[in-house]
């Protein structure tokens, strides 16, 4: 079963169709804030994924790890 919740994207996140065709990015980049999952997924460290992307800051990838924790519990909040 399929759930949509409504959430506020996280000031450190861009949204522009004009970047990356809407892709969501971390402010003031064009690194997708996708990259950063697919980091995490494959067993790198966040200081890795920082090392790689200068352009992003420690204090955007922990505003987007609470967001993504903040939604998981929404959704399963609404699943119960």
């Amino acid at each position: 079963m399929l759930y949509h919740v409504h959430v506020d994207t996280p000031s450190c996140i861009a949204i522009d169709p004009e970047i990356m065709r809407g892709t969501p990015v971390f402010k003031g980049t064009r690194v997708p804030v996708k990259i950063l999952f697919d980091y995490l997924a494959g067993g790198d460290s966040i200081d890795e994924f920082l090392l790689d992307f200068p352009g992003v800051g420690r204090d955007q990838v922990a505003s987007v790890l609470d967001a993504a924790g903040e939604l998981v519990e929404r959704q399963v909040a609404n699943s119960a």
